[in-house]
């Protein structure tokens, strides 16, 4: 029986310029602190509660999901879950008094006392909000039916932080905007982005720095607004911003100095021996745009969303060895990357 296709190794709507979307809900129960203060036998507590709201009732969707204890993970297998942006760091880093509920293709994964006692999260490739929403919106719903979720009527879903207060909901879309970054359009875009209710993050959300020209771009706002609102404010946003970009691909493109970038990219990814994760992002960000503008012909998008999630370090010692030093990786990197596009060719 074939692997089930993971999310990302997939192309949706705008997926020139929009890598993923993504839409969270965080939940809280009633009758528990909030789980920075739990004790132990608390934490176990909630876990069973939101497994068997789940799994051990009659839903449509319950065989979807597998459940996991996160302490019964390795250390590399809780790293190479926080890079496929499945789980936190935080949530890596202390496992204990944790568990996930996660679907084959990994399009769904809920976390259960990170910061939160639920944070239902629904990925999807390419700009698709409004399904992702109403996956998670369903879930919400099948959850809350056992689990009543601590609510206020002026104050709405009760959350540790309270910046989170209301909807409890982040949508966001992750961006790949080269051209934008290049020329200095995503700067003054940034700077306008809080006045209109969005920000814009490094790939790894808040307080990271971006990968590969990828940027986070979500709601700044959870109370005093719905949730198809949010999603309505943030679709235009975002549409806003990929006009941009595309525009500012066009005149990068023009030129024949950026088509030499990802004519060389692709060439350096077809030989190269040794590859760190660093000098891969920069490569995979410009041969995205070669895929995705009609430059480069023999692998999809989907195929390099694949690719990049392949060969991220965690992911390497998760499949090849736990072992692994960064030299190893960089030889297996290189390696898996050969292999890959070794079709590939310009258009």
């Amino acid at each position: 029986m074939s692997e089930t296709k993971k999310w990302y190794e997939s192309e949706g709507e705008k997926s020139d310029v929009v890598i993923s979307t993504r839409i969270r809900l965080a939940r809280n129960l009633n009758g528990y602190p909030f789980p920075h203060l739990m004790n132990q036998a608390q934490m176990n507590e909630v876990c069973q509660k939101v497994r068997d709201a789940l799994i051990g009732g009659n839903s449509a969707i319950r065989d979807s999901f597998r459940y996991v204890e996160a302490e019964k993970l390795s250390p590399v297998e809780l790293a190479s879950l926080a890079g496929r942006h499945l789980i936190s760091p935080e949530f890596a880093n202390a496992p204990k008094g944790r568990a996930l509920l996660l679907t084959e293709d990994e399009s769904v994964c809920i976390m259960i006392n990170e910061e939160d006692h639920v944070r239902i999260q629904v990925m999807g490739s390419g700009m698709q909000l409004e399904k992702a929403y109403d996956m998670a919106d369903k879930i919400d719903t099948i959850l809350d039916e056992t689990l009543n979720f601590a609510f206020d009527e002026e104050l709405g879903y009760l959350t540790a932080c309270p910046t989170n207060l209301g909807t409890g909901m982040r949508a966001s879309v992750m961006l790949h905007l080269p051209a934008s970054e290049a020329d200095g359009t995503l700067r003054r875009v940034a700077a306008s982005l809080g006045k209109i209710g969005a920000t814009i993050r490094g790939s790894y959300g808040e307080g990271s720095q971006s990968v590969g020209a990828m940027y986070q771009i979500s709601n700044q706002v959870t109370l005093g607004i719905s949730e198809r609102d949010t999603i309505s404010n943030l679709t235009d946003i975002a549409n806003q911003i990929i006009s941009l970009e595309k525009k500012s691909r066009g005149q990068l493109l023009a030129g024949e100095s950026y088509q030499d970038t990802i004519w060389r990219a692709l060439g350096i990814l077809k030989t190269a021996r040794v590859m760190s994760s660093g000098e891969f992002a920069g490569l995979y960000s410009a041969l995205r745009v070669g895929v995705a503008e009609g430059l480069v012909k023999g692998v999809t998008l989907g195929q390099l969303g694949e690719a990049y999630e392949r060969v991220q370090p965690a992911r390497l010692m998760e499949q090849y060895g736990e072992d692994m030093n960064s030299s190893q990786r960089d030889k297996k990197r290189a390696e898996i990357l050969r292999s890959i596009f070794k079709n590939t060719d310009i258009a």
